[in-house]
This record gives structure tokens, sequence and C-alpha cells, in this order.
């Protein structure tokens, strides 16, 4: 337990502190306690800094989580607070928690008695919870989810006339939340965004949903920091009560916080007066940095120097110091605007503390001199910036590389061929990471690695084939292959909404039991009986209809065509289209990357026997596995090697953000442009595509700008390992049939003369164009197959990145029982032979399907 010394005045502040620089400063900073040793002179100052507003511009890897923790336990060892009277707000509980248990080791003891560290929502809840009353709720009300709240929306729906079809109850929720996040109540949102929803509705319903959560006695997550700005600005006598209990604040990622949070820490920073605050009707616009009044001015002006403490009757109102708040963040890592994070809340720092003390924290602890030079750069294109350049007392290491392929599936198999000679160098795969744009991107990889044999992991959310839409999707193309599947057969049943509930479910499956018939069985016979209700029993027969239909065209239709046609008649993509959810348009382009990776098999059958490989393989338990995430994922992780696909205009930067954010939307991509590179300690290597398939068509891409905004000295352009290569003939690279090793001809056009000689300066056989053999194209006129392709033995033949087998469909040279060695799998013994095919018992792999072509007698 730590015994806090109790401070000589109510303020915490001494009479007499030494001078800076001064015989007993320097006497006293040599005996120092042990929580200082370390720190640089900059993240020393920050932690020293105590009275009045600290802004500490924190870059990546510069340690800002170990100064706002050894900044609280300075405060507590100085004896300057109690625990209980700093204030410290995190993102996560997460950060929370670790802040806790930095500060014990720091101190030598468990820190107790610190109720006011954590998220804004557990604080804000917190306070709420004090003061219900005052928002017309009981101290016990319940706070509600997102499904809650969407479940009330519909009601109120209802209750309005509204189609909830035109107009989701999703889509309402998320203005709600919108309008929640920049803090307006019902009475102050403009009556443009009212008009957005519902035709001009939108503010009537959000009043309406407010009246509804009092009547229910709970409130959603917004209600949390609403209803204390609410709370603070009607009642200054609670206010001031908070302002006195709070002698330090700390705010952590402060360039992630949106308006309500903005306001909600601007109320409680203000140095506590006897003077109620005015009020104002209605929140004003935001102004650019600089210029005008803050948000919170809007709402709240206060007399220009308040007291800080509460005025007895008969005193005279006393003039007091600036509130002590430090805010750490860095500017240029504000990527999460579009969920209403206001990276002008950092830049206007000190117009809304005047005399606010700015230290920037630069020197980098994680990367290497090349990658934060190339990262600085990056970043200095940005105009709406504070500014700051990191450095690193580290080497120079290797140059950021950029690599162009031909597309995607290259770019894939590229990057899988990088990471498995890193693989082969020593590096372990937990510290590789693939940082994407846009999720959709990742299944290629994923693809790519269940391939190789590599283990993977997807951090922020699920693989692409565990996601619910895609889910949904094999769900039906899984029944038209199989109709005795029934656990997909029930996936699907009421999806889209069909009205058959749980209850026509259960009847299906008793039914099925009785008969011993799979439920689509059971499904085909209840339909013609009166047990369902006439609208559950209609719904049925038509999902049994279509199913009939699709197996039909099954027959005569592509199975690209046939997905693509079952999810439209189904209504499957129609709900999303309808979902006005910010996640409702990555889920469709979801879906369309699922239906262009079925070209690569030849009918639905091989698909779903790749999709059960890839499902199969059992997600997280591998201790060691290259992470796959977007770049807003990555956010606060490191790696040793990154690797950063897809850096073409229109997929980064985002066409969308582009089109909705203008000027301000490119600056957020570049931001985090420099987040990605930011992530990488030794290596980051960016790549792109020449052509990408966007929408179900295939696309020419332009490398991105940000590829231009680099700077050339710390930027290596490399070939890509994953067939052919940007910059060979013609400016596309080398010929994906390079491989292909001799074709009998002494043709001698330019081109041909062309194709030859940048072969021949490739130095390697096999590449940059087709090898000339030493016979005639006359001479092989002789042979039955005038022009074909040169008699000599060869190897097998890679295109595209795949080996084809020598002799598809003839008998293995392998038998029964051979012992034998796959590149990937190992040792192993052959149990089954199906022409060219071989199912081997790998030692440690497990069973095994392989081409012959793939492995060699043991």
């Amino acid at each position: 337990m730590i015994r806090m010394t109790e401070p000589s005045k109510i303020t915490g502040v001494p009479d007499h502190q030494p001078a800076a620089g001064g015989i007993a400063a320097r006497a006293r900073a040599s005996v120092g306690p042990k929580y200082l040793s370390g720190l640089n002179p900059e993240q020393r100052e920050a932690v020293e800094t105590l009275d009045g507003p600290v802004l500490v511009l924190a870059g990546a890897g510069t340690g800002k989580t170990r100064v706002l923790t050894t900044r609280i336990a300075h405060i507590l060892s100085q004896g300057r607070a109690r625990p209980a009277e700093i204030l410290s707000v995190t993102f996560t509980n997460k950060a929370a928690r670790e802040m806790k248990h930095r500060l014990g080791q720091m101190l030598g003891h468990a820190v107790e008695g610190m109720p006011w560290l954590g998220t804004f929502h557990s604080i804000g809840g917190r306070i709420l919870r004090v003061h219900a009353e005052l928002a017309q709720l009981k101290s016990n009300f319940t706070v509600l989810d997102v499904d809650d709240q969407v479940r009330l929306l519909k009601q109120l729906l209802q209750a309005e006339n509204i189609d909830d079809k035109r107009w989701p109850a999703r889509m309402l929720a998320g203005l709600i939340d919108g309008w929640k996040n920049r803090g307006l109540m019902p009475s102050q949102v403009p009556s443009g965004e009212a008009a957005m929803f519902a035709n001009g509705k939108g503010g009537k319903l959000y009043a309406s949903y407010q009246e509804r959560l009092k009547i229910l006695n709970a409130a959603d997550f917004g209600d949390l920091l609403l209803e204390n700005i609410r709370i603070f600005r009607e009642h200054p006598d609670i206010l001031r009560q908070y302002q006195q209990r709070f002698k330090f604040i700390l705010v952590d990622e402060y360039q992630d916080t949106n308006v309500a949070q903005y306001l909600w820490l601007r109320l409680l920073s203000q140095a506590p007066s006897s003077t109620s605050p005015r009020v104002r009707g209605e929140v004003a616009s935001r102004s650019d940095a600089g210029e005008g009044d803050s948000p919170s001015t809007a709402l709240l002006e206060t007399a220009p120097h308040p007291s800080p403490l509460p005025v007895k009757d008969g005193e005279r109102e006393q003039k007091g110091p600036t509130k002590n708040i430090c805010c750490v963040g860095d500017d240029d890592q504000s990527i999460y605007g579009w969920r209403g994070a206001e990276v002008d809340n950092i830049l206007r720092f000190e117009h809304d503390f005047p005399g606010a003390k700015v230290i920037r924290l630069e020197r980098n602890y994680r990367s290497t001199g090349h990658i934060l030079a190339a990262a600085s750069h990056l970043i200095a294109h940005n105009e709406g910036r504070l500014g700051k350049t990191l450095r690193t007392e580290d080497q120079d290491g290797e140059k950021v590389t950029v690599t162009g392929s031909w597309d995607s599936e290259e770019e894939a198999r590229g990057i899988g061929e990088e990471i498995e000679q890193l693989q082969r160098q020593g590096e372990k795969l937990d510290e590789i990471a693939i940082l994407v744009r846009a999720s959709y991107q990742m299944r290629e990889f994923e693809d790519r690695f269940v391939t190789l044999g590599l283990p993977y992991r997807v951090i922020g959310g699920p693989r692409f084939y565990e996601r619910a839409e895609i889910r949904d999707a094999l769900a039906y193309l899984r029944v038209i292959n199989s109709p005795a599947d029934d656990l997909a057969f029930e996936r699907i049943v009421n999806t889209p909404k069909r009205g058959l509930g749980d209850a026509t479910v259960q009847m299906l499956h008793d039914h099925a039991r009785k008969r011993r018939i799979p439920l689509f069985e059971a499904a085909r016979a209840v339909v013609e009986t009166d047990e369902l209700k006439p609208k559950a029993r209609g719904s049925l027969r038509d999902l049994i209809t279509q199913f009939d239909r699709w197996r039909a065209q099954r027959e005569v239709t592509t199975h690209t065509d046939l997905a693509q046609i079952v999810l439209d008649e189904s209504g499957y993509t129609e709900m999303w289209q309808k979902d006005r959810s910010a996640d409702a348009a990555g889920r469709l382009e979801n879906l369309k990357e699922l239906v262009r990776s079925m070209e690569e098999f030849e009918n639905l059958q091989g698909f779903l026997e790749h999709i059960s490989l890839v499902m199969d393989r059992d997600g997280g338990a591998e201790d060691d596995a290259v992470s796959l995430m977007t770049l807003h994922s990555a956010k606060g992780l490191e790696f040793d090697n990154v690797f950063l696909p897809g850096w073409e205009e229109g997929l980064f930067p985002s066409q969308r953000t582009l089109d909705e954010q203008g000027r301000a939307g490119l600056e957020e991509e570049r931001r985090l442009g420099h987040v990605g590179l930011t992530r990488a300690r030794r290596r980051a290597k960016i790549y792109f595509a020449t052509n990408r398939r966007i929408h179900g068509t295939w696309s020419t891409t332009i490398p991105s700008r940000f590829l231009d905004e680099l700077p050339a000295a710390n930027v290596e352009i490399t070939e890509s390992k994953g067939g052919s290569a940007w910059g060979g003939t013609g400016g596309y690279g080398a010929s994906r049939f390079d491989d292909m090793e001799a074709f009998g001809s002494s043709y001698s056009t330019p081109g041909w003369q062309r194709a030859q000689a940048n072969r021949n300066r490739g130095g390697q056989g096999g590449r940059g164009g087709f090898e000339e053999e030493a016979a005639s194209f006359s001479s092989a006129s002789s042979s039955p197959d005038f022009g074909s392709f040169s008699s000599r033995r060869r190897g097998p033949l890679t295109i595209e990145g795949e080996l084809v087998a020598k002799s598809t469909g003839t008998t293995s040279e392998f038998s029964l029982e051979d012992r034998v060695f796959h590149q990937k799998f190992g040792y192993g013994r052959v149990t089954k032979i199906d022409g060219n095919k071989l199912t081997i018992a790998f030692d440690k792999a497990g069973e095994k399907k392989v081409v012959d072509s793939f492995v060699q007698r043991a």
C-alpha cells in the first residue's frame, strides 16, 4: 500500500520550489527516484513539468506510455496529489490496466485507490450513476448495446409508420451515435442533418429515442458522456466539485478524441470558479485551428481568471492558477476521423490552453534510420500538423523497398516468397505483419498462405472465410452442392428474413429426426401439409423452389455466375445494400471478392473443397504466425518486418475517403501511411499492383501518389519475387510464360530480339524471354507437330506460380508405402494413389493430397 504525503496546502503547491538549474535542483536530481532513470531529456521534462497545461507530442515509438505512467508516479511520489485526485483517461481498458501494472512496478507496490484511471466511458458512466436523477434516470440504469439500440429504434419507426426497409433502424442508430459523439442534444441537431433520415424526421426520432430511454431507465454509450456534459452545464456546482477533486488531469491518445470527449475534458479542465458558466442554446460549428471560438467556448463561457476554490460568504473572489492538464498524443497518427475523431482537438491545444507548454518526443526507439526518414518525409506533406521530425540513434538499417507486381495474385505470391525467405533466414513469423488498406485484400493472402502451409492470424477481425457474410454465402452454395447439409440450410433458411423463426426451424428438426431425412427434405415434405401458417409455408416453398432452380442452373451455368445469381435472387445482396451501417459497404466488397476468388477453380465442388481446407486450419493455435490486419487495426503494434501491399490510387489513398472528405481525407490517408511505415522496426516493404480487380472488373491502376512523396535516398526499388516484375519489356515486366524453357524458333523480329536482349541482361536462364534453341524453325518442320515446343526433355512447367503436373492423367512412378519427402510438409508415406495424385501421411503435417511432381523419394 502506498502511503501518500499530505500536501502542505489545499492546492498541493509547496511554498518554495528550487530554481531550475540551481544547486538545490541539481543536488535533488542526483538522488532522484529510480523511476526517472533511463528517461531521455525530453521525456524527463514531460514527466517533471507538473504545473499548468502541457501537450506532449509523442511520435511513434518514442515511449509515450512510459512518460504518461512515470508522470503519474512522479505526482504521487512528490506528494502533489493523492491517487483519488488524479484523473487519467485512456481509450481502452487494456491500456488502463497496463498503466496500473506499470505504476505498481515503479513504486514497488500495487497501486490502489486510483478510481479515476480508466476509459472516457467508464469514468463518464461512474459520474452519471452518482447523479443519475439529474438525467431522469436511476442509479441502476442499464447501458444498451448496439443490438438493443436497433431493436428500440425499430419500435419507434413502426410507431411512426416509417418503412424500416427504406429507412433502416441501424442507419438511424449510426446517425444518433454521430450526433452524440459531437455533443449534440436532440434540440441542437442541424435541420439539414435531421432531414437526412425519413424526410426530416431524424431529429424527432432522436428526441423520441431519448425519451424512451428514460422510461426504460437505460442509456447508450453516447449518453455516458453526453449526459455528463449536460449535467455539468446545467449544474455548475456539480462541475465545480469535480474540478476541485481533480488536481491533475492526464489524457492518452488525445488526437483520437471526438467532440463530446473534448467538451467533457474542457469542462473538467477549467480551474474551479464560483461564477456560474453561461450556457448558450446552440453549438456553434467548429472553426479551423486557431480561428474563432472552440466548441466548448460556444457552450460555456467562464470568467477569464476563475478562482481555484469555492468562495465563502463575505470573501472576495480570488484569481487562481491554470488547471494542471497533460495531454499526450501525436497529430501525425490521427487516423480515426471516420468514427468521429477530430485531429483539430490536438491542433488547437495551445489556443484552448493559453500558455501551454509543448514538449516534443522525437527520439524513436523502434525503427531504423531509413524507415524513420521515409515516414517523416511522407508526413511532412501534410499541412494540418504541429510538426516534428522523428530521429533515432540506431543504425540506418535496410532501405524501405518498393515493389511493383502485375496483379494482386502476383503481389500475394511475391510477399509469400519473401516471407518464406525471411523464415529460412531465422526470422520468427510472429515478427512479420501484412497491413492492408481494405479488408477484402486479405483473401488473396489467406489463400496463398494456405497453399504455402504458412500459419497466419487475422488481427482485429475474423479471417476472410470466417466473416458472417462469407459464411452465409457459402451456406447457400453448400446446400446447392449437397442438399443434405443441414447445418448450412439451417444457417440461411431465414437469412435474409423470410418469416421463418425458431419455431419453424424446430418443427423441421422434429420432422427430420422422426423420418430420418435431411432438413431440406423435411422442409419439402412439411410445405405439402398444413402444419405451418400460410405465410411461413409460402416462404419456405419459395425457398425450396429457388434451390431446385439453382441446382438445375448449375449444369448449364458457370459456378461464378451461379454464385452471383444466388446472392441476387435470394435477396442476400439486397439485404446488405439496404443496410446503412458503417460496415455494410465492406461486406458487399467481401461478397464480390468471394465470387472473384471462385474463378480460380474448375467447378463449385472444387471451390468448396478448397474452403474446407482453409477452414480446417486451426486459427490462432500456432504460437508463431504471420499477422494479417488492416492499417487501422495496426495502431499501437510493432513488428520487425512489415509488408504494405496495395499502394495504388483509389485503394490507398481511398477514393471514397477523397470523395467524401477532400483534402482532409487525403491528409488522414497520408497519416495512415505514416502509421503503417512506423510499425516496422527493421524492414518496411511496400507493394503495388499494375492491375487489380475492383467491383468484379479488371482495372489498370496507377501507383499511389504517396510513393512519389517518399525520399529517394531512403528507398530501394526491387523486383517482384512472385513470377513477373514491374519494369520489364514494354514496362509491364517479364512475361508470365518466362519459365518455359524452350520454344523452337529462330524468329528474328525486333520484338523477339528485344525479349532476347532483356533475358540476357537478366543473367538468368528462363527469365526475360523464350530460350532460343540451336535448331532452327525450319528444322523443326520435320516434326509432325510443326512449330511445337522443343522436343528436348525439360522439367515441370510453372505458369502463374503453380506447378503443372508432368504427366497429368497418367500413372504415378510412386508406389504404395513409398517413403517420400515434400519441401513444405517434410517426410511421409504414400497411402493412396490416384493417377498422378498421391495421398501421403506426413510425419508432422498429417494426411495431405499432393501431385507427385511435388515430392521426391526419401
